[in-house]
């Protein structure tokens, strides 16, 4: 990919922090996007977007941002799916990005979804590829796991705010209710194979 404008996905300040840089030394322009309706209680919600304004500030780089709370939305995906609610939440985000990659004419997409230990990289990665393959932009992969404890030392000596769960109300139950968690596990080893 020739060096030139790319739409980064930013699901919040801390993890943005390494692939800016990542990025940025490759020579690229990279401007950032934030839209993630997936993200309670509406505290937490505009926590991050103060700590992406810091990252901002900090890094120089410009962000187009969609500030709209969406629970309702998100709810209304994710409810009956809660199996799948990772692949709806990444598809609907990812969706979005090509959306408005496409409405500034960069030259490609990528996230910070792909800096997370956390998240399901390989699905990441495969929806983003399949986008980038209908709506005709490409996707700019990097892994960018091998920088995220830079990124989380960066995060905390900047006093950056650094979330303890994904964001998404499944996820903060999950991190937080120890029954539920419990209850998982046990699931989850109910369903291994003999």
């Amino acid at each position: 990919m020739r060096k030139g404008r790319v739409l980064l996905h930013i699901c919040c300040g801390p993890c943005a922090l390494y692939p800016i840089r990542v990025l940025k030394e490759e020579g690229i322009e990279v401007t950032g996007f934030f839209f993630n309706p997936n993200i309670h209680p509406f505290r937490e919600f505009r926590k991050r977007i103060r700590a992406l304004e810091e990252v901002s500030q900090i890094k120089g780089i410009e962000i187009f941002w969609d500030k709209t709370y969406g629970l309702r939305p998100f709810l209304r995906r994710t409810v009956f799916k809660e199996n799948v609610r990772c692949e709806e939440c990444y598809y609907w985000r990812l969706s979005e990005t090509v959306k408005k990659a496409l409405e500034m004419r960069a030259e490609a997409f990528t996230s910070t979804l792909l800096y997370s230990r956390y998240q399901k990289h390989n699905l990441i990665r495969e929806i983003a590829e399949d986008l980038s393959y209908r709506f005709k932009i490409p996707f700019l992969y990097r892994d960018f796991r091998n920088g995220w404890e830079e990124g989380q030392k960066e995060a905390i000596s900047l006093g950056i705010y650094r979330q303890p769960y994904c964001g998404c109300i499944y996820s903060e139950q999950e991190r937080y209710d120890k029954k539920f968690r419990k209850l998982l596990k046990k699931e989850a080893s109910s369903n291994e194979p003999f």
